[in-house]
């Protein structure tokens, strides 16, 4: 929407429309991995400094792990999706979209709290449910530590990363109909 001399008005939220979250399965993806990662020395820091490539780094990562990555299966997957599901909706939280991918989840959700603190949700109650089903071990690790958020501010945002999240994967997720206005 434009004001009276053609500048786009920006809405004043406390929250944004909603967030872009993807929070990954354990081992899936280390630090110094070829795809990036973040440096997380610079905690409070505004400013995220990306490292490049960093093979040493990548292989002491991946000695250190004391089990192996989490791929999951169909089931799995399933399951994560319904718990998301039941979350988003016991805590009326809305769910634009969301994508359970064998390494990693992504959801468009619209919460009146922090990013961070759906996505801990989101991981916690997914992992319960695995659990609950058997479909992981009691101390098994399925997620890896910190999640990405993205801040969804206008509705051209949101429509964005709903289409990222619904299409923009190697194929489409669980019950697309569902999601398909």
């Amino acid at each position: 929407m434009l004001d009276d001399y053609g500048f786009e008005i920006y809405e004043e939220n406390e929250f944004p429309l909603a967030y872009l979250i993807t929070f990954r399965t354990f081992g899936t993806w280390l630090h110094g991995d070829a795809r990036s990662s973040i440096n997380r020395s610079n905690a409070g820091v505004k400013r995220t400094v990306v490292l490049d490539r960093n093979v040493p780094l990548e292989e002491k990562m991946r000695d250190e792990m004391t089990q192996a990555p989490v791929m999951l299966h169909i089931s799995q997957r399933r399951a994560v999706n319904d718990a998301i599901r039941e979350l988003c909706a016991g805590r009326n939280y809305y769910l634009h979209a969301q994508n359970v991918r064998t390494n990693h989840v992504h959801a468009a959700v619209a919460a009146a709290a922090k990013p961070e603190r759906v996505a801990d949700a989101m991981k916690a109650f997914a992992t319960k449910r695995l659990r609950e089903l058997g479909l992981v071990g009691t101390t098994e690790r399925v997620w890896s530590r910190g999640r990405s958020r993205r801040y969804l501010w206008k509705p051209r945002d949101v429509e964005a990363a709903v289409n990222y999240v619904l299409y923009c994967q190697d194929d489409t997720p669980f019950d697309i109909e569902d999601w398909v206005r």
